[in-house]
């Protein structure tokens, strides 16, 4: 975004309001500074109430507070005092639940729970009326210059939120007193929940009035923090695709009430944006975005600007940050710990935010972040955890086993302005349940249901870190374990110094890859903030004061990335590409199939002990059966991780300055690798995890874990996706690229063995065979007609049926018949010489079922 842009932006919003003012202004007063009603407006608007003389509204009983606006509170009403000087600023409104109860926290609602955000600026209107307008920054002609503009302007005009009339205006007349009591008790979309689709969400519908009230209003310098009581009628669950309550309604019936109390923060967006910074594929940063009618002269361009905060050095310490010294930002981040947090986790909290100091110096700033208590009302009787000024980790009291990190940005530049990161209670649970999953093996302190309250605060820390990174702009970065080799991960010495991912922000838990004799401690084991994520922060915030505007610093970050890049430790790969094995979560190194080896190895080692460290007096098998639940869940990670290897593509973001293709297809020797070890580790029955002991204590079904964990794989394997991308990649590389008709033999071969050697098939084994022929039968199926397409139930079309199924190439199709074929051939010449009854029963079974599929009566 260019100087021009930026400034084409403020005048906009200045001019509209001045023009609007000078347009609407009266010409005369009346006896106590009023303005005259001007001329020229219909009937109607004379009629309405005209402004009173200003101490008849403000009254000696007005309990008055300084700030953004001067607010009132006269009896039971409350005024809203805007100075000119505030009219046609930009205003930041973010809305929060700060008191929940049961019934909505049933729904995830919590303390702290984001419900809305927007963007609105008052301005005068006719008739001494206040519009309040809501303001959209998705479509864009910021050069008023350019014959564009008029146009955009035309299809984009402001939608007015709300209308006030002036109750009063200001000793001196500089500004308007607005009566907002009732705006505030109503059901606003601006101020309070952000959609009908959101508040359907917590399960609330219409709101309950007579018992609805105002339980303050406070104004600070830049903001005003209004909080409300709310009851609306609590509605049943809804069910459904998409299935959100009618606006008003509700929807799902009444089922009582429920009461919340809500905060909602108007925060001033700056009069003069941050320098926006253009997002760039090649560093994980979120982003906010408009489409630009003016910056591509014969078409549109999406324009997209990257999260950060505005960090400045102090006017004193500008030459010594162009030469390269750290200095301290003018304002550092700082993260308060919410009060209602356990003491002793607290420290682990504060150290998660101070450890990306060490990263922010490479953007040249030290102490540029920092966590804090917050104080307490002896220390600021004005300070509060829901001040959208302030930044916090809210803690909350839920079952929910997670953390979230989100943030508000101003929309014109990417300021990030404020985040409050939910810290759900029950996170404990998931860390220890990793933790205990992938480390056991290797940390004794990892063995039991309750970790030390040290080993549970380093988990905290590692959390509280990632969440930070998140609310500092950073995305999740699947591929950074995808750039350490291996036996790297086994090696003390490297692993400890490096770190098991050059990234926080992935999702590589712990070094599952290490194996006990490696004696790897903590350091090696643990995730920290590593190489890209310093990276990152410098890119993101390292100012270029040489640069005035977005446009004129692209060619320098630009060659600083190239430059950079070519260390792949510093590599970005998102969350969302479906295609590359390089990005995948929960998953270490550069050959998942090796890792997982590793991996399978410990979880053999932790299921061995698992009654015994899952033992605690007086109590059942609960933790057992969570934790053989867990094993099984981390084994299925495994085998994901190496299925997206076959028809893999990895993406390499690039500039034309840089050498090497985007895409490259996964080499055929890697996915036979990939097929190699789901033989060896799925398809041959992994009879490991057959433990009858803890099945026998935990009611647990083996067939039916090994069977699902077998149908989801080939259910991936089968999918569209992965067949179209092994035809696609026979058309492009010929004989070099691992074919389909490769893929089915092999996997026919392990799946079907038994057959060729004259073997009895056990169960596990028929239960395999059953699931591999019905996969095949789904894909030469005819596709579903498409009226009965047009609702799928929950779960349906996951073997490839419907839409994704018409969606096949012809060539797929046409191998599954073949294949069909094949096997019938095969279990019709297996069938005379089989003694073993279930094994004849089942082959017969399958003949039938493919050949109905092929010849259909």
């Amino acid at each position: 975004m260019n100087k021009l842009l930026l400034s084409s932006l403020l005048l906009l919003a200045v001019a509209g309001t001045a023009s609007a003012q000078n347009r609407r202004q009266p010409a005369s007063t009346d006896s106590v500074g009023r303005p005259a009603i001007p001329g020229g407006f219909p009937g109607a608007a004379a009629q309405r109430a005209q402004p009173r003389p200003y101490k008849s509204v403000i009254t000696d009983k007005a309990l008055t507070r300084k700030g953004l606006f001067t607010t009132h509170k006269v009896d039971d009403k409350y005024y809203f005092e805007i100075a000119d000087s505030v009219l046609g600023r930009e205003i930041l409104v973010v809305s929060r639940i700060s008191k929940a109860g049961a019934e909505v926290r049933a729904a995830s609602g919590y303390a702290g729970d984001q419900i809305g955000s927007s963007v609105i600026r008052f301005e005068k209107g006719p008739a001494n009326r206040i519009f309040m307008r809501k303001v959209s920054y998705r479509t864009y002609s910021p050069d008023s210059t350019k014959s564009m503009y008029q146009a955009v302007q035309r299809s984009n005009i402001q939608a007015i939120s709300a209308a006030f009339n002036v109750a009063a205006y200001a000793e001196g007349g500089k500004g308007s007193v607005i009566d907002v009591t009732d705006y505030i008790n109503g059901d606003s979309e601006v101020f309070f929940f952000g959609s009908a689709q959101a508040k359907s969400g917590f399960r609330l519908g219409n709101l309950l009035a007579d018992r609805s009230y105002i339980e303050n209003v406070r104004s600070f310098p830049t903001n005003i923090e209004i909080t409300t009581v709310k009851t609306y009628t609590l509605t049943a669950a809804q069910t459904g695709f998409g299935g959100g309550a009618p606006a008003g309604g509700g929807g799902g019936g009444n089922n009582g009430s429920a009461t919340v109390e809500l905060n909602t923060s108007l925060v001033v967006l700056p009069k003069k944006p941050m320098q926006p910074r253009y997002f760039d594929q090649r560093v994980g940063f979120f982003a906010v975005g408009y489409t630009d009618f003016d910056l591509n002269p014969q078409g549109i361009k999406e324009v997209q600007i990257i999260k950060r905060w505005r960090l400045e050095p102090k006017p004193a310490d500008m030459a010594k940050y162009r030469r390269g010294e750290l200095v301290e930002p003018m304002k550092p981040i700082v993260f308060y710990i919410d009060p209602a947090t356990p003491k002793k986790w607290v420290p682990y909290l504060i150290a998660g935010v101070n450890d990306w100091q060490k990263a922010f110096e490479k953007a040249g700033f030290k102490n540029a972040i920092i966590g804090k208590m917050a104080p307490t009302a002896k220390e600021d009787s004005t300070w509060s955890l829901d001040d959208a000024g302030h930044s916090a980790i809210v803690y909350k009291p839920s079952e929910i086993a997670n953390a979230s990190g989100p943030s508000i940005a101003d929309p014109r530049s990417g300021e990030i302005m404020e985040s409050h990161i939910n810290w759900f209670h029950n996170v404990q649970k998931l860390v220890h349940d990793w933790y205990f999953t992938q480390a056991a093996a290797i940390d004794p302190r990892a063995r039991k249901m309750e970790f030390s309250d040290e080993l549970m605060g380093d988990l905290i820390r590692f959390v509280s870190s990632h969440e930070v990174g998140h609310t500092l702009g950073l995305r999740h970065n699947y591929g950074s374990s995808s750039t350490v080799p291996t036996e790297n991960l086994r090696n003390k010495a490297w692993v400890e110094a490096n770190g098991h991912t050059p990234s926080i922000m992935d999702y590589a838990r712990f070094n599952y890859v290490a194996q006990p004799e490696d004696n790897i401690t903590p350091k090696g084991i643990y995730p920290r903030i590593g190489d890209y994520d310093k990276w990152a922060i410098e890119w993101g915030y390292r100012l270029l004061p040489e640069y005035k505007s977005a446009d004129a610093e692209i060619s320098a970050l630009n060659k600083l990335a190239v430059e950079r890049l070519k260390d792949r430790r510093l590599f970005f790969g998102t969350e969302s590409n479906p295609d590359d094995p390089h990005s995948q979560n929960e998953d270490l190194s550069d050959n998942a199939m090796k890792a997982s080896e590793y991996g399978i190895r410990n979880l053999k080692r932790i299921l061995a002990s698992l009654p015994e460290w899952t033992k605690n007096a007086n109590e059942g098998y609960d933790d057992l059966e969570n934790m053989y639940g867990q094993i099984t869940t981390q084994f299925g990670r495994y085998l994901g991780h190496v299925s997206k290897n076959i028809g893999g593509i990895y993406e390499n973001p690039k500039t034309v300055e840089q050498t090497g293709p985007v895409y490259e297809r996964t080499p055929a020797a890697t996915q036979k690798e990939a097929l190699a070890f789901l033989e060896a580790n799925l398809f041959t029955t992994p009879t490991w995890l057959i433990n009858q002991p803890i099945l026998d204590n935990t009611g647990g079904n083996s067939l039916q874990v090994i069977g699902r964990m077998q149908e989801t794989t080939l259910n991936r394997l089968f999918s569209s996706n992965t067949l179209s991308k092994l035809i696609a990649g026979e058309a492009q590389d010929g004989d070099k690229a691992f074919k389909i008709t490769d893929f089915f033999t092999d996997i026919q071969g392990s799946v079907f063995s038994e057959l060729k050697a004259n073997k009895p098939v056990d169960v596990y084994r028929r239960n395999l065979q059953k699931i591999y022929v019905e996969q095949l039968i789904e894909l030469v199926k005819p596709p579903a007609a498409p009226a009965a397409a047009a609702v799928i139930p929950a779960g349906a079309g996951r073997r490839g049926g419907g839409a994704e199924q018409a969606s096949l190439p012809n060539d797929v199709k046409s191998v599954a018949k073949a294949q069909l074929r094949s096997v019938n051939a095969l279990v019709k010449s297996a069938l005379p010489a089989t003694t073993d009854s279930m094994t004849s029963y089942h082959l017969q079974d399958l003949s039938d079922r493919i050949t109905e599929t092929l010849d259909p009566k």
